[in-house]
């Protein structure tokens, strides 16, 4: 049985855990805050985005030029890019681990492909690095402060990729923010862009040709996805850490209650041990 001062030390150190995990959970919870703002702000804009996007390709399907646009050409998936993005730090529960095997998944279903990965997040790097995977370029410490341009400058590389044939899908994979208890692992294609479709399109007068305008519009339509999805993994991460420093506090007091009951045992089974020393002490005098 360990000694009184080794469970008092033990309660010490558990005690200035639990203050750390309190206050990791309260600095989460205020990025998370701003974060979930700037994913709110963002959703509208991209799904305006994709409506014009559909009432464009509605307007310029009886274009023949349509089916020769760069970033629609269909291609058979042997060079893959995956823009992977995890966090850049850990302590948030299952967060990049969830994420990691979604990507793992990924490389299974297309085993005859080859994949290069552009690394968004610290963890996802360090993975794969140590696995040998092919990261072709890696973007550490932008989540913490995102950016527009960071994303652009993503976006554009890639699409001038594709543009070049040196790849024939382009693929991401986050996690996208539902709650503060809920994440949801998302993999989306970005290349070639699938054109959503409006059933009811609505009749505007173009002052361009319909396709000029779409051809414009894609390329800021997959800077948009890319910049929406590092918003919403920085807000799941926020709270995924959020939830998970929770309930690290909160099985910090289970154990410090553990402990402290034992403690109190060891302590009244000494005063008892001393107490029947004195007792048989004094019995042995009379």
């Amino acid at each position: 049985m360990p000694s009184l001062i080794d469970i008092r030390r033990r309660i010490r150190s558990v005690k200035n855990t639990q203050q750390i995990t309190k206050a990791m959970k309260m600095v989460s919870a205020a990025k998370l805050r701003r974060a979930q703002d700037r994913v709110l702000a963002a959703r509208p804009y991209a799904t305006l985005l994709r409506e014009t996007l559909a009432n464009l390709a509605a307007a310029a399907s009886s274009d023949d030029a349509l089916a020769n646009s760069a970033l629609l050409a269909n291609r058979s998936e042997k060079r893959i890019e995956l823009i992977f993005l995890t966090s850049d730090k850990g302590l948030a529960g299952a967060f990049n681990s969830n994420l990691i095997k979604a990507s793992q998944k990924f490389y299974s279903e297309h085993t005859d492909a080859r994949i290069d990965l552009i690394s968004i997040g610290r963890k996802g790097r360090d993975f794969y690095r140590r696995r040998s995977g092919n990261i072709i370029a890696e973007h550490i410490n932008i989540l913490g402060k995102i950016q527009y341009s960071d994303a652009a400058a993503i976006a554009r590389d890639t699409t001038e990729r594709f543009r070049r044939g040196e790849i024939d899908a382009v693929y991401l994979l986050n996690n996208e923010f539902k709650s503060v208890i809920l994440q949801r692992l998302s993999v989306s294609r970005l290349l070639p862009v699938e054109l959503p479709k409006q059933e009811t399109p609505a009749d505007y007068i173009f002052e361009q040709p319909p396709l000029k305008m779409l051809e414009r519009l894609l390329p800021r339509f997959i800077e948009v996805e890319v910049y929406r999805a590092m918003l919403e993994t920085s807000a799941a991460e926020h709270a995924a850490r959020m939830t998970a420093m929770d309930a690290a506090a909160s099985n910090a007091s289970d154990v410090i209650d553990r402990l402290t009951l034992n403690m109190n045992r060891v302590r009244q089974a000494s005063i008892t041990t001393e107490i029947i020393e004195v007792v048989s002490g004094a019995s042995s005098q009379q």
